[in-house]
């Protein structure tokens, strides 16, 4: 039997979800043990850093990390050591979109849950609670029970809960003080309620009884697939609707808040921008497309694809609008991109609208500066030539920049493409200054005064209100 209570957690997986997840139960739960554990070294020495410069930025992280690691809060290597000595064992791992084989580009990669499976199964000498913490396709944990129950040693046993995360990032360690909900999937068996209510407990340290909810394992697991493809599937239907504007002189944000006020529908996530991105928007969508296609339910794959289609679609139309109100060409042209996270408070780029901007116009031959206050120059190098781009062409025609002011010297346009707080507040008469006339600027987050831009002089373009110039 699996332990009724919980004294040690381990965490596989040192990331943007394992990392700040456990590091708020370790705060907030002093009297268990937590111990986060990746096999990247580098990783687990960030987490460790005396300086606090941690792997993954997030506002209010490094508070928690410093009154909590060290006391109860723990970052190794030492993976077989933290699993035995767990009762429950959060699986954290990265399960990215399939890049061959069966699937390939829709499908999620469940390579690193197997082995994570394995090894649980290969080391655990007693009992456990095994999580499912990454975002995994429906039925995973059937899979994950069947490698446990062939693999474990005699008198072992494993309960598997499903208990996805919903952070956002930039607001995840508000989210994980205060969630909307907590959901705790189990098999709906006497064992696996037990499970569910010993994860409960811990959570009860901190949240409220009502905001934990306890559902069916497989319910668990599509929940955070489907709160994920209708929060994208927002995101799209409102930057469908810029495309409108911008061809008939409606004002997006004027829609958007006409069409919040109705309180079947709600302001949230109706703000039109070049796109969505971060890490899971578009992977768990494609899964869910996959999941329909291999349930023989074309129609309703091909309903949410259109969700990612439409998130192509915009990126691509609006760089292209760049292109065109710039006299159709950007040839040796030096255009400024402000923003090179997803977005804002964070530095995480996976699948930022800035990659496909920049990489458009270097297709385009422009000049372009980069910009993020977050972003490491290594990491807009990574994903800028990710697909196999050649580096050294690439930094004859891209730039690093340290501010803002330094990207914008000389431009004759600025794409705002991470709506960056600072970026509401630069100096744009000295901006203004700086650049090649006429001066350009493109609006792709909606976070910029347009009429007091137009006074300073700018030529100023925004998403979803009409490109005066076409």
């Amino acid at each position: 039997m699996a332990p009724t209570q919980v004294k040690k957690i381990c965490c596989i997986g040192a990331g943007y979800v394992g990392g700040p997840t456990c590091a708020v139960i370790a705060l907030k739960c002093p009297n268990i043990i937590v111990t986060i554990v990746d096999l990247n070294q580098a990783r687990i020495d960030a987490w460790n850093s005396p300086t606090f410069d941690l792997p993954i930025y997030e506002p209010g992280l490094e508070d928690v990390i410093r009154e909590a690691r060290g006391r109860n809060l723990f970052f190794t290597t030492e993976v077989d050591k933290a699993i035995d000595e767990a009762d429950l064992i959060f699986v954290s791992v990265n399960t990215p979109t399939k890049k061959s084989g069966v699937g390939k580009g829709f499908a999620a990669d469940l390579n690193y849950i197997e082995l994570a499976t394995r090894q649980i199964a290969r080391i655990a000498t007693t009992s456990k609670i095994v999580v499912e913490k990454s975002t995994v396709p429906c039925r995973t944990a059937e899979s994950m029970r069947t490698i446990l129950d062939a693999n474990s040693r005699p008198g072992v046993h494993f309960d598997i809960l499903s208990n996805p995360e919903f952070l956002a990032e930039g607001t995840a360690i508000a989210d994980l003080f205060a969630p909307d909900r907590v959901l705790i999937g189990s098999l709906q068996t006497e064992e696996g309620k037990k499970a569910s209510a010993a994860l409960s407990a811990v959570y009860n340290n901190w949240v409220p009884t009502d905001r934990i909810l306890t559902v069916g394992l497989w319910s668990s697991e599509l929940s955070k697939l489907a709160a994920n493809a209708m929060l994208a599937q927002r995101i799209s239907s409102i930057n469908a609707l810029s495309a409108i504007c911008e061809a008939t002189g409606a004002n997006i944000d004027e829609v958007a808040y006409a069409v919040g006020k109705d309180s079947r529908i709600g302001p949230k996530f109706l703000k039109a921008s070049v796109g969505f991105g971060g890490s899971c928007f578009q992977k768990d969508i494609l899964n869910l497309v996959y999941l329909s296609e291999t349930l023989h339910l074309p129609e309703v794959a091909a309903y949410w694809k259109a969700v990612v289609d439409m998130n192509e679609y915009q990126k691509n139309r609006f760089s292209s609008n760049i292109v065109k109100t710039l006299f159709s060409t950007v040839t040796n042209k030096k255009i400024a991109v402000l923003g090179f996270a997803f977005k804002k408070d964070t530095g995480d780029t996976r699948e930022s609208a800035s990659i496909t901007l920049i990489n458009n116009f270097f297709q385009e031959a422009a000049n372009v500066t980069v910009y993020d206050p977050e972003v490491k120059e290594a990491q807009i190098w990574q994903d800028l030539t990710e697909n196999g781009g050649d580096l050294a062409a690439y930094k004859k025609k891209i730039t690093i920049s340290n501010s803002a002011l330094e990207a914008c010297e000389g431009a004759a346009a600025i794409v705002i493409a991470t709506e960056w707080d600072e970026f509401r507040t630069l100096d744009w008469t000295a901006v203004h200054s700086k650049m090649s006339k006429p001066a350009f600027v493109f609006d792709g987050r909606l976070i910029l005064d347009a009429p007091a831009l137009r006074a300073i002089g700018f030529s100023v373009h925004q998403i979803g209100s009409g490109w005066p110039s076409l």
